[in-house]
C-alpha cells in the first residue's frame, strides 16, 4: 500500500473576548449591512490582556497532545505574522507549556498569512523522510488595525493546531502544488508598528492575481481538473474575499455554475471566520475546520486550497478527505470554544485596542482575565512569563 501523508488531527482556539459588528456599527454610524453583507463578517475575537499568540497556540494544541501524546512529535513548526520576539521562536514557549520532550526542534515561520501553508508543506517533507514521526504545525495570529481604518472591521484572533503525519485520519495532502510569488507592497508591518499597514484595493487585486498565477502553475504541473473539487477553501481576510477569489477562479478556468452553486462550494468554509475575524496564518485552516464541521459526508471528496500571504506568496493545492474522518472531528469542542467568549462593549474594546505591554524591562504582573488553559502572567526583565490557568 502506498504511504500517504497529511493532517491527522486538527483543533483551534480563539480569544477570551468577542466584539460583534452590530456594536461596532452602532458606535461608528456605519450601516451594519456593510459588515454583514459587504465583507461577510458578524463578529471578531479580541484578545484579553493576558492572551497572546503563544497562549492561543498552546490552547489549540493541548487537545491534540491529550489525545495522541507527545512521544512521536519531533518537530513544532509555528507560523505567525504577529511574532512576540525577533529572535526566540514562539514555538519554544509553546513546546514548554505543552511539556514536549527536549528532543524536539521548534521553529517559527513568517510570510504574512501564507506561512502556515509553508509549515504544512515542510512538515509533510519531514514525515516523508521518517514516517514514524509526526509534526505539530501551529498557525496563530492576532490581527490588529488602526482605529477608524478600513481594516478595523476585519480584526480577529485565533490559532489552529494540526498534527501532520503518515496515514492521516482527516485529510491526505496531494501533489502537486501551484506556486506564485510577487514582490509587492499590498500589506506590511514594520518592526516599529503594532498595527499593520494595508492598501486595501491593491491587496484585493494582488490576491486575485495570485489565484490566477498559482492555479496556472498547478495545472502546468499536472494538477486536478477544477471540476473535480467538491469544495474550495480560501484564505479569508474577510469571508467575502473567499467568494471573490472563487468567482475569479471560475472565470479563469471556465468553471460553470450559477451564483448559488459557486457560493455553495465556499460557504461551508466561512462559518467560523465570520464570527472570529481575520486570523492571518490560521485563516485558511480555520476554514478547513469549518468545512469539516459543517458539511455533509465528505468521505473521499477532493478539496481545493488557496493560501495567500501579502507581499506576496501564494499556493494552490489539493487534499482528499479520509474515510472515517468524522470519528476524529472536534465539532462540539469548537462550538464550545466560540460560545465561551465574553461579549464586550465598544468602550472596553477601545481600551483593549489601545493597550500595549510595558517596554521598560521591569517587573509587571498582568491581571488574570482569560479562562483559557494558558495565560501571559507578566513580564520580568523583558522576559515573558507564562502559566497554566
Amino acid at each position: 500500500m502506498t504511504e500517504t501523508y497529511g493532517i491527522h488531527d486538527l483543533s483551534f482556539a480563539t480569544s477570551h473576548y468577542v466584539l460583534t459588528h452590530q456594536v461596532l456599527a452602532d458606535e461608528t454610524g456605519v450601516e451594519v449591512g456593510k459588515y454583514h453583507r459587504g465583507i461577510g463578517q458578524d463578529a471578531m475575537s479580541i484578545a484579553a490582556p493576558d492572551e497572546d499568540i503563544v497562549t492561543m497556540a498552546a490552547a489549540a494544541a493541548r487537545p491534540i497532545i491529550d489525545r495522541h501524546g507527545p512521544d512521536d512529535i519531533r518537530t513544532v513548526l509555528l507560523a505567525t505574522e504577529t511574532s512576540i520576539d525577533q529572535s526566540k521562536s514562539a514555538g519554544v514557549y509553546v513546546s514548554s507549556l505543552l511539556g514536549l520532550p527536549a528532543a524536539t526542534r521548534a521553529v517559527e515561520l513568517k510570510q504574512a498569512c501564507y506561512s502556515g501553508t509553508a509549515a504544512l508543506q515542510f512538515a509533510l517533507a519531514l514525515v516523508h523522510l521518517d514516517p514514524s514521526q509526526r509534526v505539530l504545525v501551529i498557525t496563530t495570529d492576532i490581527a490588529k488595525y488602526e482605529l477608524g481604518s478600513a481594516g478595523e472591521a476585519t480584526q480577529g484572533a485565533a490559532a489552529v493546531a494540526m498534527l501532520v503525519g503518515a496515514d492521516p485520519a482527516l485529510l491526505r495532502i496531494e501533489r502537486p502544488s501551484g506556486l506564485y510569488t510577487a514582490d509587492i507592497m499590498d500589506f506590511w508591518r514594520p518592526n516599529y508598528r503594532t498595527a499593520a499597514l494595508v492598501d486595501g484595493q491593491a491587496s484585493i487585486t494582488a490576491y486575485l492575481q495570485a489565484v490566477e498565477g498559482a492555479w496556472k502553475d498547478y495545472t502546468e504541473r499536472g494538477g486536478r481538473d477544477v471540476r473535480e473539487f467538491t469544495a474550495f477553501c480560501y484564505h479569508q481576510p474577510f469571508t467575502k474575499m473567499a467568494h471573490k477569489g472563487h468567482r475569479h477562479l471560475a472565470t479563469c478556468t471556465g468553471l460553470e455554475g450559477s451564483d448559488e452553486e459557486l457560493r455553495a462550494a465556499v460557504v461551508p468554509t466561512t462559518h467560523y471566520n465570520r464570527v472570529v475575524g481575520n486570523s492571518y496564518t490560521a485563516s485558511m485552516y480555520l476554514g478547513l475546520a469549518s468545512l469539516l464541521d459543517h458539511s455533509a459526508d465528505l468521505t473521499d471528496a477532493p478539496i481545493a486550497f488557496f493560501s495567500y500571504g501579502s507581499g506576496c506568496v501564494a499556493e494552490f493545492f489539493g487534499g482528499t478527505v479520509v474515510p472515517g474522518y468524522r470519528n476524529h472531528l472536534r465539532t462540539s469542542a469548537h462550538t464550545a470554544t466560540l460560545q465561551r467568549r465574553r461579549p464586550i462593549d465598544f468602550a472596553r474594546y477601545r481600551e483593549l485596542h489601545d493597550r500595549e505591554l510595558p517596554r521598560d524591562g521591569g517587573d509587571h504582573e498582568i491581571p488574570r482575565e482569560t479562562a483559557a488553559p494558558y495565560r501571559l502572567a507578566g513580564l520580568s526583565h523583558h522576559r515573558r512569563i507564562y502559566e497554566s490557568n
